[in-house]
């Protein structure tokens, strides 16, 4: 999906190609896990792209890079493993395609139509925590969606589902959160409470304006070697019903809560003290190691300059807000570079949903 909205980028030969943005949980992860609230925002700096073209057979084309299948020996082969995993992106469209299949199987349907090859691109760095796995699937979803016609069939809260259900397919741990901002774009704010999610199959989504959101920077490694080497136990201590998670991701929502009304209010200063907040209470429930040494590092160089920062979501880049102004950037900007960190002020993208599915919204 891209910036202009949901209608996909067509060529005269059929072919539809859909851009899905990186994504920054500015407040209250990591409760969209634990019936809580959040707020994040499309980020466009970096995204990924689908590419749909009728063809006579099903293809899922590898991408060069990503789905690297040639290797010099059997140790590059290994040494690529041990850096980067399993990671691809034929998986991801492999898993969307299943999953949206079944699902109008299930809710009846009609998906008959030709064959097509799906491809994909991608500059979202990673291992930084900017969701660039969803993005794909996001993508991908998108296209199938403006291939077999079907995209009014398929609410628009339930879309985040499916791609969150595909990544669940190839063992990946997340929460809806990433999914919603990348098919909502803009800025969102979430309530996930378990009403919602229990009687709807989703939470409630408001979309918010982006002018809202005052300048931010975001801050990633090159190389993001060290993004905690320890398990983390919190999700278990939550179902054991440990007093301290527990009032802890409640604690955390209520930030989002509050986070809101600071943005409607355009009320900075409150705004990067819950920032500060939010790191702090998940650093106080996932502990140092979990967290990661690096990914550490990268808040405490802008808190040094007293920026406010957060995870933009479970580590391996950080938000900061400086509410000094252009001189704290500048310092901030000094301190990542003297640190060894990449610093790029953020650009926002506004919704990406179309006229017709906004005001499916407001029913």
């Amino acid at each position: 999906m891209d910036a202009k909205g949901a209608s996909p980028d067509s060529t005269s030969s059929g072919a539809i190609e859909h851009r899905a943005h990186a994504r920054v949980g500015l407040l209250g992860n990591p409760s969209d896990v634990y019936f809580g609230r959040t707020i994040s925002f499309t980020l466009g700096n970096f995204w990924a792209s689908v590419r749909l073209e009728p063809s006579d057979e099903l293809v899922i084309r590898p991408h060069p890079t990503h789905d690297f299948v040639h290797f010099r020996s059997l140790d590059h082969l290994v040494s690529r493993l041990n850096n980067e995993g399993y990671y691809g992106g034929v998986r991801l469209l492999m898993a969307i395609c299943r999953v949206f299949h079944n699902y109008c199987k299930d809710n009846k349907i009609d998906i008959h139509g030709g064959n097509f090859t799906l491809s994909y691109d991608t500059n979202i760095p990673r291992q930084t925590g900017l969701s660039g796995s969803s993005a794909i699937v996001c993508a991908a979803l998108s296209c199938l969606l403006d291939f077999y016609r079907v995209r009014h069939l398929i609410k628009v809260e339930l879309r985040p589902n499916l791609i969150l259900a595909a990544e669940k397919e190839l063992g990946i741990v997340a929460g809806l959160q990433d999914r919603v901002a990348q098919v909502y774009g803009g800025l969102v704010y979430m309530d996930f409470s378990k009403e919602y999610m229990d009687d709807l199959r989703h939470g409630i989504y408001t979309p918010m304006d982006i002018s809202l959101l005052p300048p931010l920077n975001l801050i990633y490694a090159e190389n993001p070697s060290d993004s905690g080497k320890v398990h983390s136990t919190v999700r278990q201590r939550w179902l054991n019903g440990d007093e301290f998670i527990i009032s802890s991701i409640l604690e955390v929502a209520n930030i989002a809560k509050e986070g809101r009304t600071a943005l409607l209010e355009k009320d900075y200063s409150k705004l990067a003290k819950l920032m500060n907040r939010n790191f702090d209470i998940r650093r106080s429930m996932f502990g140092d190691d979990a967290l990661g040494a690096l990914n550490i590092k990268m808040v405490e160089v802008a808190r040094k300059v007293g920026a406010a920062s957060k995870f933009t979501g479970s580590g391996g880049a950080v938000v900061a807000l400086c509410p000094d102004g252009p001189s704290q950037v500048k310092l901030l900007q000094d301190g990542c570079q003297k640190a060894g960190l990449i610093v790029v002020p953020v650009e926002v993208v506004p919704s990406c949903l179309n006229a017709d599915e906004l005001q499916t919204l407001k029913k």
